[in-house]
């Protein structure tokens, strides 16, 4: 089996060859893999350092214009029957490549995979994130979406594999995904196909201070543009899931969660109605904690009294600057843990039952 590994970086350069040797290392023919590196128009030394694995890796250079004309630019150029996606600031572990070729491989009916990994942060904290086990879908029905839209993570770039004729299914990506654009491959290649999570751990993300997608929070602009990059992903997927033929109550619920949370940020920001933020907050919990523990519901419930009168920016000040200070946190602790995500089974005409909790 031949495949791609296409890597997206811009600005990586302290990076990226961390990332491009992971691969280059891997236990898998030389023969049988190509390299390309998008260079989404770095202004540091990140193109340089990519030409000194000429001819190991193609190099591809283009103007910036974020992770999803990242994608659009680099898809084509693939040759491969699979493509496998890394992030510039991330790194794989060893036997990644021979893993995919193995499944993909071994079913040929298999759209994507998605696996376990493992967070690592600049201080040398590892922390596993972890699937309970192996579980092949399809969002083809309502039990189906609800077990994706929690198992989202197990997506992210660096994480994700695709059948290149998949790909090429959905390509163009919006453009106006500078980041997320991995979320909207994913979603979409689930509701035309069959997954699957393995709990293997073959992915190192790096959590650092400059990763878009969580640095974006950090400042308003950067919070801003995550407001922006969000509505587009839900607009987006709100025109293009029902083209997937996958049913309307599944839609729906993939769809549920991502506009949820464009409706967050969203109200943070420009403000809205009292109901809104009560009605979007209902949903995110709803989603992420079905199963919470009756006290830990009391809680959220008597918390959430005064969104019903408060104007959304107001409420939102609020409950960051109560969640910042030390003496909330310790009788939160101690009194009303924050529960985790929630667990739902794996509908059973696919895999027997279990559940998608992240274990760290």
């Amino acid at each position: 089996m031949q495949l791609s590994v296409l890597i997206d970086t811009c600005n990586h350069e302290r990076l990226i060859e961390t990332a491009i040797n992971s691969v280059l290392e891997q236990d898998f023919p030389v023969s049988q893999r190509e390299v390309i590196v998008v260079d989404d128009g770095s202004t540091d030394g990140t193109a340089e350092i990519v030409r000194r694995f000429v001819p190991r890796v193609r190099l591809v250079t283009k103007k910036n214009g974020g992770q999803a004309s990242a994608f659009n630019a680099g898809i084509l150029e693939c040759r491969g029957e699979v493509i496998v996606f890394l992030d510039g600031d991330d790194w794989w572990a060893k036997g990644k490549l021979r893993k995919m070729a193995q499944v993909f491989g071994e079913d040929p009916a298999l759209g994507m995979i998605g696996h376990a990994f493992i967070e690592s942060f600049d201080d040398g904290v590892r922390k596993a994130i972890l699937p309970s086990e192996k579980v092949r879908l399809q969002v083809n029905n309502v039990s189906a979406a609800t077990f994706f839209r929690l198992s989202r993570c197990y997506f992210g770039t660096s994480r994700l594999a695709l059948r290149a004729d998949l790909a090429r299914k959905i390509v163009p990506v919006p453009e106006a995904l500078v980041f997320e654009a991995d979320e909207y491959l994913f979603t979409m290649a689930a509701a035309l196909g069959p997954f699957m999570i393995l709990p293997d751990a073959l992915t190192h993300y790096r959590v650092h201070a400059r990763n878009l997608f969580l640095s974006a929070g950090a400042s308003k602009a950067g919070e801003r543009r995550k407001a922006q990059v969000i509505a587009e992903l839900a607009g987006a997927l709100r025109v293009s899931l029902p083209g997937t033929g996958a049913p309307q109550d599944a839609v729906e619920t993939m769809l549920e969660i991502v506009e949820a949370e464009a409706a967050q940020l969203r109200l943070k920001l420009d403000g809205g109605w009292p109901w809104e933020t009560f009605r979007t907050e209902r949903i995110i919990y709803r989603v992420q904690h079905a199963d919470a523990p009756a006290k830990s519901k009391l809680f959220r419930t008597l918390s959430m009294v005064p969104a019903l009168v408060l104007p959304p920016r107001w409420f939102y000040r609020g409950r960051q600057w109560l969640g910042a200070q030390r003496w909330y946190k310790r009788v939160r602790a101690g009194a009303v843990p924050v529960p985790g995500f929630a667990e739902v089974d794996i509908p059973k005409t696919e895999t027997p039952a279990a559940t998608s909790k992240a274990k760290g």
